[in-house]
């Protein structure tokens, strides 16, 4: 596929535009498809985008990798431990990054869906005859459809002054939790893998 051009206006192609994030697109388009070979989940290739965002916002902020590791920063980001999540952000604002406008440009794995098969129009090289991985699209074409929705919904009711604004993130996000070992997983995760693995219905037949 081409290059991101002007009219483009996905998030994730705005996001490109804004860090000069040559190649990426073309880079996601090659992993979800697997065409040099495995495939790459949307949210292991979210969380990829977003670490490439992290590194070129220190870049432009003429900061070291041995000053902030992007890995760890990244993931302390997005870690729910409030001490952890603070400490990352306390160090990013003295090395004078907006925290804010940064995690603010972090994308979803709907969001990276949508540009890759609305922009990219990436499609799989041909009909698949792995149910699993047919079921795993339908699911994560299903999350999409709702994030829009979403989305659409908070825009009208904002611009109706019904809402306070519309800058918020939706996230859809479908799990499935194992009541015998009490694994959370993403569906399209726990699908795609086989199970939990914790080998509760083998154990069930053997009883």
């Amino acid at each position: 596929m081409t290059a991101e051009t002007s009219d483009t206006n996905t998030k994730v192609a705005r996001v490109i535009r804004k860090y000069d994030l040559d190649g990426m697109g073309a880079n996601l388009e090659t992993a979800w498809t697997g065409k040099s070979g495995e495939r790459t989940s949307l949210r292991n290739l979210a969380d990829e985008f977003n670490e490439a965002v992290l590194e070129a916002a220190l870049r432009e902020a003429n900061v070291s990798s041995v000053s902030v590791n992007v890995s760890s920063t990244y993931d302390a980001l997005q870690s729910e431990s409030g001490s952890s999540k603070t400490r990352a952000r306390r160090h990013l604002k003295r090395e004078e990054i907006d925290v804010d406008e940064l995690t603010g440009d972090f994308v979803t794995h709907q969001a990276i869906h949508t540009y890759l098969t609305k922009e990219r129009e990436a499609n799989f090289p041909g009909p698949s005859d792995d149910m699993a991985e047919r079921k795993v699209e339908t699911i994560e074409k299903l999350e999409g459809r709702v994030s829009a929705v979403a989305e659409t919904a908070i825009s009208s009711l904002a611009n109706a002054d019904e809402l306070d604004n519309d800058g918020y993130d939706v996230l859809v996000d479908v799990r499935a939790v194992c009541p015998h070992c009490g694994a959370d997983l993403p569906v399209g995760e726990l699908i795609r893998q086989g199970g939990c693995g914790c080998g509760a219905k083998s154990e069930a037949t053997d009883e």
